[in-house]
């Protein structure tokens, strides 16, 4: 699975910024560990930072868009029958779709930091036929500061890129608790906007 991976990330890498926006793009490799090795490109001279955060948060924001238009489009069952094919499970649909319905539009930007529900949480507005041009500025808000963590903590690492994952575990765990802080408010803003009217 590493050599599969590393073959993946090296061929991504002869297309510079290009190679990232499509490593994130087509979710065939976790956002981190793609971007993880783009900051390695970046400390080897090969890419420059903010180039890279560009390119990651294309990608990024079009690989949401994806999900986003297959839910406005394909609807639910679609997506329980073509999910797995980008590792999205009907257990992940329920539990974004659970969130979507509760806490609303607000919660595009704030599951973005949450496991599980990171990837999923496009469907349900999709479905929702959430405003476009809304759910793109959530997600970009919501991609930016996670792409340049990655890429900050892997042009910090080095060659030792690989151990991405143990290295972000301090820092994500914050950004998923402002995350969670940032869509309680939201939702209790939401809530008592709608008892006033």
């Amino acid at each position: 699975m590493a050599h599969y991976i590393n073959s993946i990330l090296e061929f991504l890498s002869q297309l510079g910024y290009l190679g990232i926006a499509l490593g994130l793009m087509i979710e065939i490799i976790p956002s981190e560990i793609v971007l993880g090795y783009g900051g390695y490109m970046i400390s080897q001279g090969h890419l420059s930072f903010p180039g890279a955060v560009i390119a990651g948060t294309i990608g990024g924001t079009i690989a949401q868009l994806f999900l986003y238009w297959a839910g406005y489009y394909g609807g639910r069952p679609f997506l329980e029958k073509y999910g797995k094919y980008v590792l999205i499970k009907k257990s992940h649909i329920d539990i974004a779709e659970n969130w979507f319905n509760k806490y609303g539009a607000g919660v595009i930007f704030s599951a973005r930091f949450i496991p599980v529900v990171r990837h999923a949480i496009s469907i349900p507005a999709g479905i929702a036929k959430m405003s476009a041009a809304k759910f793109t500025l959530y997600t970009v808000a919501a991609v930016i500061p996670w792409t340049i963590l990655f890429l900050y903590l892997g042009q910090t690492l080095g060659s030792n890129w690989s151990h991405i994952k143990e290295k972000a575990h301090p820092f994500v765990v914050p950004f998923i608790i402002a995350a969670l802080v940032i869509g309680a408010i939201y939702f209790l803003i939401k809530k008592t906007k709608k008892t006033t009217d």
